[in-house]
């Protein structure tokens, strides 16, 4: 059951384990730090199991906080930082593929691994007598294989977000799901409706930011998309037939995906962008398709879809933006780029770029070179004209509505009026940007 190696803990979790030993309970470190060490990567958190119930665990620690009692992890503070500290378990019977009924605790180190999800994460470790893995966690970690800890369908029966975190895992770690637990994930799929959107949502945006977000893909492959973003699988069924496009809407946008950088708001903009085609697709008498308005159309969807997974405000204006304008072509010259800055939102700025040129990269060849080539010189010319400092909106306009009134303005309409006449007049030519131009050209 134990297996001999070195883990090197820090030195706060070791005081923990020590102190819970000499009280007379066991004590490791388990689940996904152990994982992670095994992978030589730094965990976020090392989270500790014990045979000690949280009383215990409380009259053994000066400070601890009762973060979940209930489900037997007391906190345990070291300096400065908190350790969770969690009472070996069993979980009861689950009611709602969510949440079990009650936990009920147990002196079985065992008995606790083997109620969690995947065998990777049911490893334990202790400084003196090793690792213990008795689901050979250590064997799938070296064979890149996602399993389940025993019965799949019990696993994901008990918690269906298990499923999403298979896939999840697989895309994190870049490793293929076990033959028995990806078609546990394709029968049990319905199930995930049952799970709340926030909790959908995390499992969405760990993916999307993973070095592979085009496994986004497996989500449709084993059905769970029907149940939280059914949108994708019109995505996935739609047909381009146009010069511009070598891909269904839903690979293309698999592709463009991998060619965006790890940002929420960038890879949610990346999934969507073409959310809409499939209710704007048309075809002509030659039998090419179009897809007029989709931009417009995919921005209102976009809202809908990450309000419905209960997404924040920012980045429901952010993404909703970045589709609204991601097709828009803009002539690489200063004065389009002023007009479109002001036109479009600096807020959107550079990243829409970012967006632009994903898209052009998983398209077809035809005419690849010249959208690519237009797209970098905009983004110079832009940066040129954020270098600078040329104007783009009132804020940075040489004059105010102070200056008006001073000038003999009657405070009231004509104050707007006259500022954006202002303004387009500098977009237009940046020299006109002083406050003696401007205030004797449309001062009377």
């Amino acid at each position: 059951m134990s297996t001999r190696m070195e883990i090197k803990l820090p030195q706060a979790v070791e005081e923990i384990i020590g102190q819970i030993n000499d009280a007379g309970y066991e004590a490791y470190i388990v689940g996904g730090c152990v994982r992670d060490t095994l992978l030589h990567k730094e965990p976020n958190d090392w989270d500790i199991t014990t045979s000690a119930t949280p009383v215990q665990v409380k009259a053994i620690f000066k400070r601890t906080i009762d973060t979940g009692i209930q489900h037997g992890t007391v906190t345990v503070m070291k300096r400065r930082q908190g350790y969770e500290v969690t009472t070996y378990r069993i979980d009861g019977t689950y009611e709602d593929a969510r949440h079990p009924k009650e936990v009920i605790f147990t002196p079985d180190l065992r008995e606790d691994l083997k109620r969690r999800d995947f065998t990777i994460n049911a490893m334990a470790y202790h400084p003196e007598s090793g690792l213990v893995d008795p689901f050979d966690g250590r064997k799938d970690l070296e064979a890149h294989v996602i399993r389940c800890v025993g019965d799949p369908r019990e696993r994901f029966s008990e918690d269906a977000l298990r499923m999403m975190r298979a896939v999840r895992f697989a895309a994190q770690l870049d490793y293929k799901i076990e033959e028995c637990t990806w078609e546990a994930i394709k029968e049990l799929a319905p199930s995930i409706g049952k799970i709340s959107a926030e909790r959908i949502q995390t499992e969405m945006v760990k993916l999307l930011l993973s070095d592979h977000p085009e496994q986004f893909w497996s989500f449709y492959q084993c059905g769970l998309t029907a149940y939280f973003l059914p949108e994708f699988d019109r995505m996935a069924a739609t047909v381009q037939n146009n010069p511009h496009h070598c891909y269904t809407v839903g690979e293309h946008t698999m592709h463009g995906l991998s060619y965006i950088k790890a940002e929420q708001s960038l890879r949610l903009a990346m999934l969507l962008h073409d959310i809409a085609k499939p209710v704007t697709k048309t075809t002509d008498e030659k039998g090419v398709d179009h897809f007029w308005g989709h931009p417009e159309r995919g921005s209102k969807m976009a809202e809908e879809i990450l309000r419905r997974l209960k997404f924040d405000n920012h980045t429901i204006a952010m993404v909703k933006g970045l589709v609204a304008y991601h097709d828009r072509r803009i002539e690489p010259v200063e004065r389009a780029m002023r007009k479109a800055l002001h036109q479009i939102g600096e807020e959107y700025f550079p990243a829409l770029f970012e967006v632009r040129e994903a898209d052009v990269m998983a398209q077809s060849e035809y005419q690849k070179k010249e959208k690519l080539d237009a797209i970098r010189e905009g983004l110079r010319i832009y940066q040129k004209i954020k270098e600078e400092g040329q104007c783009i909106s009132l804020k940075s306009l040489a004059v105010n509505g102070g200056d008006l009134i001073r000038a003999g303005i009657e405070p009231g309409q004509a104050i707007g009026v006259i500022l954006e006449q202002m303004l387009q007049d500098v977009i237009g030519e940046p020299s006109h940007n002083t406050k003696e131009y401007l205030i004797q050209r449309y001062v009377p």
